[in-house]
């Protein structure tokens, strides 16, 4: 499928949502061949294993100084993926990107800020929390640049996988939400500022241990659900893998969340070659 025999690969996680990451500036890998070859790539038992793919390209609209190109392990399209990107800034870096630079992905320019493993995401978003029905019960819908759904229960039940999966499943693949789906976030919070997140991934099809814009959209969800203050707010968001931190400046006349950044920890875990 490609000009080579072999890829050379980097395997990272952000709070224990991992990725594949290569450099496709020297592979010149199609978005037709990256999406084949994710799949084979993802797959935990023929394959490296991950909950996506990521590829590192130059901007060719010359937009933004590099472009990510994210693949669910399906192969499918995502409209962004936080901990993926923040990865993305890490392994940029070891490659020679300046400690803060910007990326485009899709159409959208992100900026990424790195000191060592720590890595911050600045969000090119304004969006709001709105209400959906579905099925009689009613969830809070919030567009992070991808598609969300939050949903508060208690705390015990987030240590309930199996009824997580059930539910998400079912939710994800919605008619109320045909025809892309949605990811689905499970919350439960602990103070005005802190909750814990299980999140349902699109993609995945099945509970990841982190899933950095169902953070955001589960700390605006629970910012919206306590009616708190306008005004600039971060908040702690403890998944499987580890805690992420969300900002985000909250405007009570207008209802709308803007200057979002998403922050956490990154770790290279193994690189190698995969023979294609």
């Amino acid at each position: 499928m490609a000009t080579t025999e072999s890829l050379s690969f980097v395997k990272m996680h952000g709070a224990g949502n991992d990725f594949v990451l290569f450099d496709n500036r020297t592979l010149g890998l199609s978005g037709e061949q990256i999406e084949e070859l994710t799949p084979k790539l993802s797959s935990r038992n023929f394959g490296i294993g991950s909950d996506g793919v990521i590829a590192l390209d130059y901007d060719d609209r010359k937009q933004a100084d590099l472009v990510m190109i994210y693949k669910n392990p399906d192969g499918s399209d995502a409209g962004m993926c936080g901990n993926g990107a923040r990865c993305f800034a890490a392994y940029a870096v070891t490659l020679g990107a300046p400690p803060t630079f910007s990326f485009r992905v899709h159409d959208n320019i992100y900026r990424a800020t790195t000191s060592g493993s720590h890595v911050t995401i600045d969000f090119p978003l304004e969006t709001s929390v709105e209400t959906v029905e579905v099925d009689g019960e009613s969830y809070l819908d919030v567009y992070t640049n991808t598609e969300h759904i939050v949903c508060s229960v208690p705390m015990s039940d987030l240590g309930r996988e199996k009824k997580l999966v059930k539910r998400g499943r079912r939710l994800r693949t919605h008619k109320q939400f045909s025809p892309v789906g949605t990811n689905v976030n499970f919350i439960s919070g602990t103070d005005e500022a802190q909750l814990s997140l299980q999140t349902y991934e699109r993609g995945v099809e099945n509970l990841t241990l982190a899933c950095g814009t169902g953070a955001i959209a589960s700390a605006l969800a629970w910012h919206h659900s306590q009616d708190a203050p306008a005004g600039k707010h971060r908040y702690s968001v403890n998944v499987k893998g580890g805690t992420l931190f969300v900002e985000f400046t909250f405007s009570d006349g207008t209802g709308i969340y803007s200057d979002i950044t998403l922050e956490g920890p990154t770790a290279f875990i193994f690189d190698g070659r995969y023979y294609l």
